[in-house]
């Protein structure tokens, strides 16, 4: 008997045990959907969608996906992982059933994509009105408007999928444009609307931001959603810069916030402003930043043919190391701009808040980790069936966090850190007195925090 060098304990293993479930911390995600609606939501829209003597429900099979993907699944087929588990999960459809499902509501896209928006917004009322002051909504108005990031990002096909086309970046694939509602400094971001297109979509489609935008504010729970007024900041980057795009949020008397690129005239005008002009910048945490100032040109400029009101800001500043200066920068300085309609507040601080947009980014490599970043199926409206399942997967873990973790650092954990730390906690199935308990894991080092989350989740009252 030679004796084992390896540092890790020797073990032999056999496919023996029962009663143990490998991700039982998912139950967070499982009661997050009842406490919001999403579930009963889901049954009600989708129940069109049921064959008569069929034992599935698609409301439930549509969540059980979106699960999957919160657990870091990437195609159709990851849900074996909670069918493993009927105890924690119930009756899950087998495989055919699953792309059956996805085949008929592929079949009438719009209609179904229409029933699960309607799902996602009664879920998203009842979330939002738990949340009570942590909601996005809470206390808002022109000064502290509720955030909505509009960015897009490319995906990457690796075969040949309806629809896939080369990109600008020299891939192929998709360029879906997304919309987040931003929680904050303090927490993370959810989705309200993204749009699937072709890889060969322009980056500044002014009607494609608008059919974003309108399917993004159908999607608030605000009262009447139509004239939220400038209580709703519409964040973009300088693919928003055009001129259908800010007339149309002038007349929806939205507030906006949206990179603007400056040209030879922009720049001979930023000349003629006086040094003393020149305001210091601020960072990420309200402080001076040294190397950076701001101020406004909109008095030096023509905009008769802009929408009135919309002011220009720019900002100047020392270029990183080794970043190449462009033929606008002056004097060895980058310069950048950005247009808004707010007029109240300092140049510094509507500066901050617009660079704060930065953290769409952050939403969008969350929603990758997330199934966006891979398109698994074939047909293009199939796929567009797949970018609701990953809306319904990230708002999950979002409304999880905004609900039972609201005042612990993990209301700002990504995706990947939710499932290492909380949702992979394993656990064992114990019936006793005719009771099905979960005895999760007691030396998993964050279970003490995943308890009380769902004791925060059992003290919400039940949606109405």
């Amino acid at each position: 008997m030679s004796k084992s060098t390896s540092p890790y304990p020797h073990l032999s293993a056999s496919a023996t045990g029962t009663g143990l479930v490998s991700h039982a911390g998912a139950v967070l995600l499982l009661r997050t959907a009842e406490k919001t609606g999403l579930a009963t939501a889901l049954t009600t829209e989708l129940a069109p969608y049921r064959k008569p003597l069929t034992r599935h429900d698609p409301g439930k099979i549509v969540l059980d996906l979106a699960v999957s993907l919160a657990l870091g699944g990437d195609c159709l087929a990851d849900i074996a992982q909670l069918r493993a588990h009927p105890e924690l999960f119930g009756a899950v459809a087998s495989d055919p059933t699953v792309s059956r499902l996805i085949s008929r509501l592929a079949a009438d896209t719009d209609t179904a994509l229409a029933a699960i928006d309607r799902a996602r917004a009664t879920a998203r009322s009842h979330a939002w009105a738990a949340a009570g002051t942590s909601a996005p909504d809470h206390a808002i108005d022109e000064a502290h408007p509720l955030v909505l990031d509009i960015d897009a990002t490319l995906v990457t096909a690796h075969s040949e999928k309806e629809q896939a086309a080369p990109t600008f970046k020299r891939g192929f694939g998709f360029h879906p444009l997304c919309a987040f509602v931003d929680h904050g400094t303090g927490g993370t971001g959810e989705p309200v609307a993204m749009l699937l297109r072709p890889g060969n979509s322009g980056s500044n489609t002014a009607s494609d931001h608008i059919t974003v935008v309108q399917d993004a504010l159908a999607q608030l729970p605000l009262d009447p959603a139509y004239r939220v007024g400038k209580k709703v900041l519409v964040r973009i980057d300088g693919a928003g810069g055009t001129h259908h795009l800010i007339e149309y949020l002038t007349k929806r008397r939205l507030s906006y916030s949206i990179g603007f690129g400056l040209t030879d005239a922009h720049a001979d005008a930023i000349d003629l402003v006086p040094e003393q002009a020149w305001t210091p910048a601020y960072d990420a945490d309200g402080q001076v930043r040294d190397g950076a100032w701001i101020t406004e040109i909109t008095d030096l400029l023509d905009l008769s043919t802009w929408p009135k009101g919309m002011r220009v800001i720019v900002r100047k500043e020392r270029p990183h190391p080794g970043a190449q200066l462009r033929f606008t920068d002056r004097d060895g300085l980058r310069l950048t701009a950005f247009v808004t309609n707010t007029r109240r507040g300092q140049l510094p601080d509507l500066e901050v808040r617009h660079r704060r947009r930065a953290r769409c980014e952050d939403r969008i490599r969350a929603a990758k980790a997330t199934g966006l970043q891979n398109l698994p199926l074939h047909g293009f409206d199939q796929n567009r069936i797949w970018l609701a399942l990953v809306q319904l997967a990230c708002e999950l873990l979002a409304w999880m966090q905004m609900l039972a973790l609201t005042e612990v650092p993990a209301r700002r954990w990504e995706p990947k850190r939710l499932r290492l730390r909380l949702l992979s906690i394993a656990g064992r199935i114990a019936r006793h007195a005719r009771r099905v308990r979960l005895r999760l894991a007691a030396t998993a080092p964050d279970v003490d925090l995943l308890v009380a989350s769902l004791n925060r989740l059992a003290a919400l009252p039940a949606p109405a």
